[in-house]
């Protein structure tokens, strides 16, 4: 080194070489590139966008097939009955597998699956066959999108990846992601059916479109976990040793069935009970129905946060009693064949689902360890998703009870559940993991 370099030079100021990045642009713009990248977290947002789009896109087309296929009431909800069938063993097996194999891999195969399922769909003019099967593929590949794609949205919710996020992010973008994903979807799908042409085929077409966008996007979303040297069969991994938490089992597991018990029966049910008083709009009920119950569930996420409360359960309990209020509403709407009642019931049964999505959330990623995420997840979709299954039920009970008799039980099964919850969050409060 020279006596020349070892001098401090007053008389200029030296700067750090451009970055590479940096080369060609102007002084005028002094930000970092990254400002300018999408967020890891917003990647894998609109992986879990795009599959619950998938997922939901087929509940305003119920209608439809019942009205313009003339398939019966029976078969028409067990389209809905047949997801649930897809979706409850992919929420089981694909959160332990992405333990062993990573988040990415897990949430490509979901949409690789749910490119699969609208076009199988896509086929249903050609039998009712296809229908059931690109149901069940749907299915599947929610699970994965519940189960692996929130927790990978909650891991990559915190630091190293995003710093200034709080312990709710997660909760709040998981379950924003799915009520969007799945309100867009059934927005195209209805305005299609009613309005479009080919609307047996159109709706499944602009979504496999859609999967395949934001599979790119989400290619490039960095890995949030890795296996740690985990060996041996993949099932030892379906274990989940904070499924036996009692707060999980006594407070979560009661509750959660009713997130989706209430909207299946509010927007995948009712419209095909007020078929007289919708006439030829009955689409549009249907599609305005599924919308305002999954936009009023994304639009109180604010809201959702400030009534959770780790030291009780209240927003599990708001929503199990939304639930029973919105029931009675949707009786009164069918009695009275009123079509403005209808939509008031969804109002208040989306503000129960916003709450139960959030609550419910953060009340697994407060139970589970690091190791359980993943699989507590997805046992808590697996129960919720059995409100799924409700309008089957109500179709199958048919004939031994009228509708309203039968909602009127269900109801009371809901004020049981949230006299439940009331007895027992105090006693199992998530800060003391009881196993």
């Amino acid at each position: 080194m020279s006596a020349v370099d070892t001098q401090p030079d007053t008389g200029s100021v030296r700067l750090p070489a451009p970055s590479r990045e940096a080369k060609g642009r102007g002084t005028r713009d002094p930000r970092p590139v990254r400002s300018t990248r999408l967020a890891p977290w917003a990647r894998v947002f609109g992986a879990v966008f795009a599959i619950s789009w998938g997922g939901n896109q087929f509940s305003p087309l119920l209608l439809m097939y019942e009205n313009r296929d003339h398939y019966s009431s029976v078969l028409v909800n067990g389209f809905l009955g047949i997801y649930v069938l897809g979706l409850a063993p992919a929420l089981l097996i694909a959160g332990s597998l992405s333990d062993r194999h990573g988040r990415k891999p897990m949430t490509l195969i979901g949409l690789l699956l749910a490119v699969m399922g609208s076009g199988i769909l896509a086929l249903g003019p050609l039998g009712p066959e296809f229908l059931l099967v690109g149901r069940l593929f749907s299915g599947l590949a929610v699970g994965v999108a519940m189960a692996v794609g929130t927790s990978w949205i909650k891991e990559l919710s915190q630091a190293p990846h995003d710093p200034k996020a709080d312990v709710s992010s997660g909760a709040r973008r998981g379950s924003l992601a799915f009520t969007l994903g799945s309100g867009l979807g059934a927005l195209v799908a209805g305005l299609i059916a009613q309005w479009g042409p080919i609307p047996e085929v159109l709706p499944f077409a602009i979504h496999i479109v859609v999967a395949i966008v934001f599979a790119l996007i989400v290619w490039r979303a960095p890995e949030s976990h890795t296996s740690g040297g985990v060996t041996g069969p993949w099932y030892r991994q379906l274990s989940v040793p904070s499924f036996r938490h009692r707060r999980f089992i006594r407070v979560v597991m009661i509750s959660c069935p009713w997130i989706f018990a209430g909207a299946a029966i509010a927007y995948g049910y009712l419209p095909t009970q007020l078929r007289g008083a919708t006439g030829s709009w009955g689409l549009v009920f249907a599609t305005a129905a599924t919308v305002i119950a999954l936009g009023v569930s994304s639009a109180i996420a604010p809201l959702s946060r400030r009534v959770h409360s780790s030291s009780s359960a209240r927003g599990l309990a708001a929503m199990v009693l939304l639930t029973a209020i919105g029931l009675v509403l949707v009786i009164v709407a069918i009695r009275q064949q009123s079509v403005v009642l209808g939509l008031g019931a969804n109002v208040v049964i989306g503000f129960g689902m916003g709450f139960g999505l959030f609550s419910g959330l953060q009340e697994v990623q407060t139970i589970a360890g690091k190791r359980d995420l993943a699989g507590l997840t997805g046992i808590f979709y697996a129960f919720a998703y059995l409100g799924f299954l409700a309008p089957v039920v109500i179709a199958a009970l048919t004939v031994l009870a009228s509708v309203s008799v039968i909602l009127t039980v269900f109801v009371g099964l809901a004020v049981v559940s949230f006299v439940l919850v009331l007895v027992s969050f105090r006693k199992h409060l998530p800060e003391a993991l009881e196993v």
